[in-house]
Protein backbone atom coordinates (compact mmCIF):
# COMPACT_ATOMS: atom_id res chain seq x y z
CA UNK A 1 0.00 0.00 0.00
CA UNK A 2 1.78 3.49 -0.93
CA UNK A 3 0.94 5.01 2.36
CA UNK A 4 3.28 2.57 4.08
CA UNK A 5 6.44 3.83 2.03
CA UNK A 6 8.46 6.44 4.44
CA UNK A 7 9.65 9.60 2.56
CA UNK A 8 13.07 10.80 4.11
CA UNK A 9 13.28 14.58 5.51
CA UNK A 10 12.71 17.41 3.86
CA UNK A 11 13.50 21.07 4.68
CA UNK A 12 9.49 21.29 5.61
CA UNK A 13 9.38 18.19 7.93
CA UNK A 14 11.98 19.53 9.76
CA UNK A 15 10.76 22.97 10.32
CA UNK A 16 6.92 21.03 11.30
CA UNK A 17 9.42 19.03 13.73
CA UNK A 18 11.35 21.92 15.02
CA UNK A 19 8.33 23.71 15.89
CA UNK A 20 6.49 20.80 17.37
CA UNK A 21 3.87 21.20 14.49
CA UNK A 22 1.49 17.49 14.44
CA UNK A 23 1.09 16.10 11.26
CA UNK A 24 0.60 13.15 9.25
CA UNK A 25 2.04 12.12 5.93
CA UNK A 26 0.36 10.87 2.78
CA UNK A 27 2.24 9.24 0.06
CA UNK A 28 0.71 9.08 -4.18
CA UNK A 29 2.03 8.68 -7.11
CA UNK A 30 3.00 12.23 -8.81
CA UNK A 31 2.02 13.37 -12.25
CA UNK A 32 3.59 15.90 -14.48
CA UNK A 33 0.93 18.77 -14.60
CA UNK A 34 -1.84 16.62 -12.20
CA UNK A 35 -1.66 19.36 -9.83
CA UNK A 36 -4.15 18.99 -6.72
CA UNK A 37 -6.73 17.47 -8.76
CA UNK A 38 -4.46 14.16 -9.02
CA UNK A 39 -3.50 14.11 -5.84
CA UNK A 40 -6.71 14.62 -4.25
CA UNK A 41 -7.88 12.07 -6.60
CA UNK A 42 -5.01 9.40 -5.33
CA UNK A 43 -5.20 10.11 -1.58
CA UNK A 44 -9.03 10.11 -1.94
CA UNK A 45 -9.97 13.74 -0.36
CA UNK A 46 -11.64 16.91 -0.97
CA UNK A 47 -9.22 18.64 -3.52
CA UNK A 48 -10.43 22.00 -1.99
CA UNK A 49 -8.28 20.92 1.59
CA UNK A 50 -5.64 20.23 -0.96
CA UNK A 51 -3.49 23.30 -0.51
CA UNK A 52 -1.69 25.02 -3.28
CA UNK A 53 1.50 26.69 -2.31
CA UNK A 54 2.23 29.54 -5.06
CA UNK A 55 5.12 31.54 -5.27
CA UNK A 56 4.06 34.86 -6.66
CA UNK A 57 6.43 38.34 -6.69
CA UNK A 58 5.23 42.04 -6.67
CA UNK A 59 6.26 44.73 -8.70
CA UNK A 60 9.72 45.23 -7.45
CA UNK A 61 10.08 41.11 -7.85
CA UNK A 62 9.85 40.33 -4.37
CA UNK A 63 8.86 37.20 -4.02
CA UNK A 64 5.89 35.87 -1.61
CA UNK A 65 3.92 32.87 -1.42
CA UNK A 66 0.45 32.44 -1.41
CA UNK A 67 -1.68 29.67 -0.01
CA UNK A 68 -4.98 28.78 -1.99
CA UNK A 69 -7.34 25.85 -2.26
CA UNK A 70 -6.83 23.17 -5.01
CA UNK A 71 -10.14 23.97 -6.56
CA UNK A 72 -9.76 27.66 -6.40
CA UNK A 73 -7.24 30.38 -8.61
CA UNK A 74 -5.97 33.44 -6.88
CA UNK A 75 -7.49 36.90 -8.20
CA UNK A 76 -3.91 38.65 -8.70
CA UNK A 77 -5.92 41.96 -8.80
CA UNK A 78 -7.55 41.41 -5.43
CA UNK A 79 -4.26 39.86 -3.97
CA UNK A 80 -2.81 43.30 -4.86
CA UNK A 81 -5.41 45.30 -3.90
CA UNK A 82 -5.20 43.50 -0.25
CA UNK A 83 -1.22 43.34 -0.13
CA UNK A 84 -1.41 46.90 -1.10
CA UNK A 85 1.13 46.48 -3.67
CA UNK A 86 0.84 47.65 -6.89
CA UNK A 87 1.06 44.18 -8.92
CA UNK A 88 1.23 40.36 -8.29
CA UNK A 89 2.13 37.88 -10.17
CA UNK A 90 3.39 34.16 -10.89
CA UNK A 91 7.11 34.06 -10.12
CA UNK A 92 8.76 32.58 -13.14
CA UNK A 93 9.22 28.80 -13.25
CA UNK A 94 12.83 29.18 -13.28
CA UNK A 95 13.03 32.10 -10.73
CA UNK A 96 10.35 30.15 -8.13
CA UNK A 97 13.13 27.64 -6.86
CA UNK A 98 15.68 30.17 -6.10
CA UNK A 99 13.36 31.29 -4.01
CA UNK A 100 11.60 28.72 -2.09
CA UNK A 101 14.38 25.72 -2.55
CA UNK A 102 11.91 23.53 -3.76
CA UNK A 103 11.58 22.16 -6.74
CA UNK A 104 8.18 22.84 -8.83
CA UNK A 105 5.03 20.62 -8.00
CA UNK A 106 7.54 19.80 -4.56
CA UNK A 107 6.71 23.63 -3.10
CA UNK A 108 6.15 23.58 0.45
CA UNK A 109 5.69 26.94 2.62
CA UNK A 110 7.96 25.35 5.75
CA UNK A 111 11.77 25.49 5.35
CA UNK A 112 12.04 28.10 2.42
CA UNK A 113 15.41 29.02 1.69
CA UNK A 114 14.63 33.19 1.78
CA UNK A 115 11.90 34.21 4.24
CA UNK A 116 8.98 35.18 2.22
CA UNK A 117 5.67 36.50 3.48
CA UNK A 118 3.27 34.10 3.41
CA UNK A 119 -0.51 34.72 2.07
CA UNK A 120 -3.24 32.32 3.16
CA UNK A 121 -6.96 32.61 2.14
CA UNK A 122 -9.02 32.93 4.73
CA UNK A 123 -11.48 29.76 4.19
CA UNK A 124 -8.78 27.89 4.62
CA UNK A 125 -8.64 28.39 8.31
CA UNK A 126 -11.83 26.86 8.48
CA UNK A 127 -11.58 23.39 7.49
CA UNK A 128 -10.85 21.00 10.49
CA UNK A 129 -7.56 19.72 8.31
CA UNK A 130 -5.75 20.46 5.10
CA UNK A 131 -3.11 18.63 2.65
CA UNK A 132 -0.12 20.67 2.06
CA UNK A 133 2.81 19.76 -0.17
CA UNK A 134 5.75 17.99 2.54
CA UNK A 135 8.71 19.67 0.52
CA UNK A 136 8.21 17.10 -2.52
CA UNK A 137 6.61 16.30 -5.32
CA UNK A 138 4.33 12.97 -4.70
CA UNK A 139 4.20 14.09 -0.63
CA UNK A 140 1.64 16.10 1.25
CA UNK A 141 1.50 16.51 4.87
CA UNK A 142 -1.95 16.66 6.76
CA UNK A 143 -2.19 19.52 9.17
CA UNK A 144 -4.38 22.04 11.92
CA UNK A 145 -4.62 24.77 9.04
CA UNK A 146 -4.39 27.13 12.26
CA UNK A 147 -0.75 26.43 12.65
CA UNK A 148 0.24 28.55 9.66
CA UNK A 149 -0.67 31.66 11.16
CA UNK A 150 1.72 30.82 14.39
CA UNK A 151 4.66 28.62 12.55
CA UNK A 152 4.56 30.84 9.37
CA UNK A 153 3.00 34.20 10.44
CA UNK A 154 0.77 34.39 7.69
CA UNK A 155 -1.54 37.23 6.98
CA UNK A 156 -5.43 36.05 6.00
CA UNK A 157 -6.41 37.29 2.40
CA UNK A 158 -9.27 36.49 0.43
CA UNK A 159 -8.79 36.85 -2.95
CA UNK A 160 -9.98 33.54 -4.51
CA UNK A 161 -11.52 33.31 -7.70
CA UNK A 162 -14.58 30.04 -7.59
CA UNK A 163 -14.14 27.59 -10.52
Amino acid sequence: MAKAKHVSETPATQFLKKNKIAYREHIYDYVDHGGTTESARQLNVDEHAVIKTLVMEDEHAKPHIVLMHGDREVSLKNLARQMGTKKMQPCQAEVAPKHSGYQIGGTSPFGTRKKMPVWVEASILELPAIYINGGRRGYLVEIDPKVLLAALGAKTVSVANDD
